[in-house]
């Protein structure tokens, strides 16, 4: 009998170590991860991880906080120009979140690299990149916890948009300051004072309206052309496809643009201007009418054929656009 109660009070004696162990054990784990999680964090506000990494910290459970992971190829082998762009943006986004005053253990950011990282790619079958992830603390992730690039774009601005509807933690949006421009505007003017001090005595130029004119046509193809753009986020000249060898001189977003295609649209508007500047000229001019309809129908022409093939370029970055005139 004394037997039997022995082994009755050891077995209970056990259950109880068991049954109020366990949940000690897991907290014990989650500290150690989000302590782990923090101190890369204070490192670096975006933390790499590799297959091994992103099982134990982003998918292994209990969880208490969101992991916004972005699944990316930034080798240039990999020929990604977007990757660095998206990168570039969710680096601001990341920064913005790590110095922020609303800093908590709730959320971190984290990127995962096709070469530090290929089996990841493999297991949630990725084929593209850059791809954005939210994985809540709770649950697997829903449709919604993956972002729709083509749809809302990567720009830090609209990544802080999606993370707030997916975490409820609003992000306030902080860029490092650019000075480039200043110091462009400020040479550009020392260059034109320079010019005016040196012309002083001849400075019939300035009441050239044809000077002013190509002057301020150069500036309006520049800016309506995205060369501004080009300056800020350097972009590459063109893409060439990995797998079929294809050069693509258009961007197929309308997040984004090739410095070819700048140049590829600068010369469309600048066709298309100079169309409607012979039509007007055929309509003001005096002389032989043979020499006044060749001149409208060549300014005609110009103004139709170019105008529907910028409107094209148009097409091909805006998905879904119902317009066109004379191309698909």
């Amino acid at each position: 009998m004394a037997a039997y109660i022995s082994i009755t009070a050891f077995i209970f004696s056990l259950f109880i170590i068991v049954v109020f162990s366990e949940p000690k054990k897991k907290e014990e784990t989650l500290g150690d991860r989000v302590h782990q999680l923090m101190e890369w964090n204070n490192k670096k506000s975006i933390i790499r991880m590799n297959g091994e990494k992103f099982k134990q910290y982003v998918k292994a459970a209990p969880k208490n906080y969101s992991v916004v992971v972005m699944l990316t190829a930034l080798q240039p082998q990999r020929g990604c120009s977007v990757c660095k762009q998206a990168n570039d943006e969710f680096q601001i986004l990341a920064n913005s979140w790590r110095y922020s005053q609303q800093y908590s253990n709730r959320l971190f950011f984290a990127l995962v690299d096709y070469d530090e990282g290929s089996d990841i790619f493999q297991s949630m079958k990725l084929n593209t990149a850059p791809v954005f992830m939210h994985f809540p603390p709770k649950g697997k992730p829903k449709k919604g916890d993956t972002l729709d690039i083509h749809r809302i774009g990567f720009a830090a601005e609209q990544l802080a948009k999606w993370v707030g509807e997916r975490t409820d933690i609003q992000i306030r949006i902080f860029r490092p300051p650019n000075y480039s421009g200043t110091v462009a505007l400020a040479l550009l003017f020392a260059m034109i004072g320079g010019l005016l001090y040196f012309k002083r005595n001849n400075l019939e130029f300035l009441y050239n309206k044809t000077s002013w004119g190509i002057i301020a046509l150069a500036v309006i193809f520049a800016m309506t052309s995205g060369q501004m753009w080009n300056h800020i986020r350097g972009p590459p000249v063109m893409h060439r496809n990995p797998n079929t060898g294809q050069m693509h001189y258009i961007h197929g977003s309308s997040q984004g643009q090739f410095i070819m295609e700048t140049y590829i649209v600068m010369l469309l508007n600048t066709a298309v201007v100079v169309g409607f500047i012979m039509l007007n000229e055929a309509q003001t001019m005096k002389g032989d009418p043979g020499k006044k309809r060749i001149l409208s129908l060549v300014g005609l022409g110009c103004v139709t054929i170019f105008f529907s093939l910028l409107l094209s370029v148009f097409r091909s970055k805006y998905q879904g656009y119902p317009y066109s005139f004379l191309f698909k």
